[in-house]
């Protein structure tokens, strides 16, 4: 078993490979380290998957990385200390997953959904060393994480993927656009896609982001 800083389920890379990468999901707010843990039999056999679970317990076998409330005009206020120390958290897990499972900082990859995706582009803005790449489905990019954000030479080479729903109904398509355009800024290697969903992970976006974790893979 591994010894980190948050609860998780783990799926090891596959028997025999010689540089396995490692996966680090994510969920959305109200869910659980199972809800992401069910795409595991799709995650390409050179990945350990490691589904990580948030801190903060919102009720029976639901959990936030952090708490935020709708404004009336749409907009949302995050508790920032709780975003925060969230972060500190999945950076500290990362890190230790990595070692212990002795996998190096470029073949780690980081994402979620939703919030869960949110927490992969804050810690891929902040701290761009300790991973890749993200897998970011159905997201938004926190406003309040920007002035944190590392250099452009720090962000040099890393991967993202970025994949939205037309029709999502939680989150608005424009946050997918927004996202794009901030990365389109960077020297990230980006990989932007839409769906015909709303907000749920759609069959054809399952595949092609688990054939881009392949292609980072290099398999």
């Amino acid at each position: 078993m591994l010894n980190l800083p948050l609860d998780y389920l783990y799926r090891p890379a596959q028997e025999g490979v010689q540089k396995p990468w490692l996966l680090v999901l994510m969920h959305g707010v109200g869910s659980n380290a199972d809800d992401l843990f069910g795409l595991a039999d799709y995650v390409p056999p050179p990945f350990h998957v490691l589904s990580l679970q948030a801190p903060n317990r919102m009720g029976p076998n639901a959990f936030a990385w952090f708490m935020f409330s709708v404004n009336a005009d749409g907009s949302r206020h995050i508790d920032a200390s709780q975003e925060q120390q969230s972060r500190t958290l999945i950076a500290q897990t990362v890190t230790a997953a990595s070692a212990q499972l002795g996998v190096p900082a470029d073949r780690v990859i980081v994402g979620g959904f939703s919030q869960g995706g949110i927490m992969s582009l804050s810690l891929l803005l902040t701290q761009p060393e300790l991973l890749s790449g993200v897998c970011v489905w159905h997201s938004r990019l926190l406003p309040e994480v920007l002035p944190a954000q590392a250099s452009a030479t720090q962000l040099q080479g890393k991967h993202a993927w970025i994949s939205h729903g037309t029709v999502d109904n939680v989150i608005p398509l424009a946050s997918g656009h927004a996202i794009r355009a901030h990365l389109e800024d960077l020297p990230v290697q980006l990989r932007y896609q839409e769906y015909a969903c709303q907000h749920t992970i759609h069959p054809q976006e399952l595949r092609d982001s688990m054939q881009w974790l392949a292609e980072q893979a290099g398999t």
